[in-house]
């Protein structure tokens, strides 16, 4: 009698469903709407639809809305935190990431409310534990930040 074995096809689009089975992050924290273009291990694209109604644009600025930076970087990193996701069929199974660096980080351009951010994560180095990606915000095919960031992959008690 054969064994029923499955094997794993990583998906090349996610919705939120799914990135909430691999992110830990939750309202307002989550970042992420969904994830296309998936190269499994090497490449993907986040997106972040930017509305007014998020809690960070009562204070920056209220006359003249703009998303922070640091939440621009950290939408870079989910998105990457989905792609390793993906690429090693962790959802489901405590995955965490843990920032460890982030280098080269530049600000271009603003990104305001209406705006859809897309989020073009590259992998530099992956595979086991430690995983460096390059990163590239955009708007509208119009640089608005990039970075390099380097994350550290654990697993949680039920991974």
């Amino acid at each position: 009698m054969a064994a029923d074995v499955t094997a794993y096809i990583p998906p090349t689009e996610v919705d939120l469903a799914m990135i909430k089975r691999i992110l830990p992050h939750r309202y307002p924290f989550l970042l992420v709407d969904k994830v296309r273009d998936i190269v499994p291990s090497k490449s993907c694209v986040g997106i972040k639809n930017v509305t007014s109604n998020e809690p960070h644009f009562e204070g920056h600025f209220p006359q003249e809305p703009v998303m922070p930076g640091v939440l621009i970087i950290e939408a870079m990193a989910q998105s990457a935190a989905v792609l390793v996701g993906v690429s090693l069929d962790l959802a489901g199974k405590g995955m965490g990431t843990y920032f460890m660096s982030i280098d080269k980080c530049r600000f271009r351009s603003k990104v305001v409310p209406g705006d859809v951010l897309e989020l073009h994560m590259t992998t530099l180095r992956g595979g086991g534990k430690v995983w460096k990606f390059e990163g590239r915000a955009m708007v509208n095919g119009v640089l608005a930040a990039e970075a390099e960031v380097m994350a550290m992959l654990t697993r949680g008690e039920n991974g």
